[in-house]
């Protein structure tokens, strides 16, 4: 096992692009054999794909071997019509902007109250497979997804999806419970006003994008672990056509290409600086990339034990190439 590797399910769920079945079981496996013992999905991968994929797999794991988080704030319903939730003003939506191609039939439909949470998290326990799930999050409660409206949605989770985690959590069902988030403020409100025990964020403590680093200094302040993912913004750190989502624009290409002619003075590759660098901060318990074959997870592994001179974080902390740095690497640990 390596300390701090994980696998994020969302290329499992056909993010981008369909895979068959013995090409999602093969990527698992070599994750597994990589190191890998902290799996993250969520019921709207693939609609329910993801879940699915992930069960079959760890079902023929040792229980105790392995860590599994998914998340509650969707409920999943038959058929593939668009859901009912708010327009999105910033990034696709998991569902509505096509983002998953060739999923299973099956829609999602918002909703954070008590209910909706406790079907959520048993709806998944039977596409799992699993007598447990150590980690449940909730999915996307942002403006990202929701638009303003997330403000109407923040009380309804308050006195619903948190509740009833936490109500899984002392009764022992569940490990934890936490916020999982690609927006920074949602987290920030959940550790102000209640009490989650860890915190998945993807996209926003990368190379590219450091803008959650007070929410990870607040989280090793109070003892609250981190989850990240989205290493490589979706992919553009790994010289992928993809950031956040999207097609990558200009702007943030020539930011990747500066960052990748540092690391090249170095000889090192920016995939590995990029998994590296969130690795590395103190807060952080788990980085979970995600694969869509069984060479990109095999990989992902790879990078995180390519050796990396301290001097390529000094100039990163000082350099123009780091765009969002506001704080030096060098005082991460």
């Amino acid at each position: 096992m390596i300390k701090k590797l994980g696998f994020g399910g969302a290329p499992l769920g056909n993010m981008f692009a369909p895979i068959d079945e013995a090409t999602a079981d093969a990527t698992m496996q070599a994750a597994w054999d990589s190191g890998a013992r902290h799996f993250d999905t969520a019921p709207v991968y693939g609609g329910t794909l993801g879940e699915h994929r992930f069960g079959r797999f760890l079902r023929q794991m040792p229980r105790d071997d392995f860590v599994i988080s998914t998340k509650v704030g969707r409920l999943m319903r038959p058929g593939r019509e668009k859901s009912a939730a708010p327009k999105v003003v910033h990034g696709p939506s998991s569902d509505e902007a096509g983002l998953f191609k060739g999923g299973l039939p099956f829609h999602a439909h918002v909703d954070y109250g008590y209910d909706a949470a406790m079907r959520s998290f048993e709806d998944s326990l039977q596409r799992l497979g699993l007598d447990r799930i150590d980690i449940v999050y909730v999915h996307d409660l942002g403006a990202d997804h929701l638009g303003p409206a997330w403000e109407e949605h923040w009380p309804i989770a308050m006195n619903g999806a948190f509740r009833a985690l936490r109500t899984l959590r002392d009764q022992g069902v569940i490990r934890t419970w936490g916020m999982g988030n690609n927006v920074i403020e949602p987290c920030l409100r959940a550790l102000e006003q209640t009490d989650p025990d860890i915190i998945h964020i993807s996209g926003r403590y990368t190379l590219l994008d450091r803008s959650a680093e007070d929410l990870l200094a607040q989280c090793l302040r109070r003892g609250v672990p981190v989850v990240l993912g989205g290493c490589y913004n979706s992919g553009i750190l790994a010289d992928g056509p993809y950031d956040d989502y999207r097609p990558a624009i200009a702007q943030r290409i020539e930011q990747r290409d500066r960052l990748a002619q540092v690391c090249a003075r170095y000889g090192v590759s920016l995939k590995a600086a990029a998994l590296q660098f969130c690795a590395r901060h103190p807060a952080v318990e788990a980085i979970v990339p995600g694969a869509k074959s069984p060479l990109k997870a095999r990989e992902n592994a790879l990078m995180l034990q390519d050796p990396i001179p301290p001097d390529l974080w000094t100039e990163f902390s000082t350099t123009s190439a780091m765009p969002f740095c506001s704080k030096s690497a060098t005082d991460l640990g």
